[in-house]
């Protein structure tokens, strides 16, 4: 419900493979620069450009990591939160199922528990939704 993190982290080896391929095309650009024979003031001033653009891609691969390894920490963050949607999720439903059972078995003149009939009121968000992180109820801590 919200995001597919194995799309997510799909993302994040994307990123990598992208930073690698820029630090691979950056040698082999500067490789090649280097290898030019020709000397002189042009041939300085063409490989002081490629190392400016070489230096430049290597800052962006660095910016690609660091962009896949937010992609991964984001990735994380979503199945924790996934995983205490579903823990609150069982554990309201739980209490809810039992107060349902406790209020089926009374005889009509006990009066029931008013946690109990609060309980049996209560209207569940949908399966997985966010809303369970903020249900508020007695006997849930």
């Amino acid at each position: 419900m919200y995001g597919n993190t194995e799309v997510i982290r799909g993302l994040a080896r994307t990123m990598r493979g992208q930073a690698a391929t820029l630090r691979s095309e950056a040698s082999s650009l500067l490789a090649q620069a280097d290898a030019v024979p020709w000397e002189g003031l042009a041939a300085d001033a063409m490989r002081a450009r490629v190392r400016g653009q070489v230096a430049g891609l290597h800052r962006s691969a660095e910016l690609a990591d660091d962009a896949a390894a937010a992609l991964d920490r984001h990735a994380d963050e979503v199945d924790r939160l996934k995983d205490l949607i579903a823990a609150v999720e069982r554990k309201v439903m739980a209490l809810v199922a039992g107060a349902r059972d406790r209020l089926a078995g009374l005889v009509a003149s006990v009066l029931p528990d008013p946690l109990d009939e609060l309980l049996d009121r209560f209207v569940p968000p949908p399966p997985g939704h966010r809303d369970w992180l903020f249900v508020d109820l007695p006997g849930l801590s």
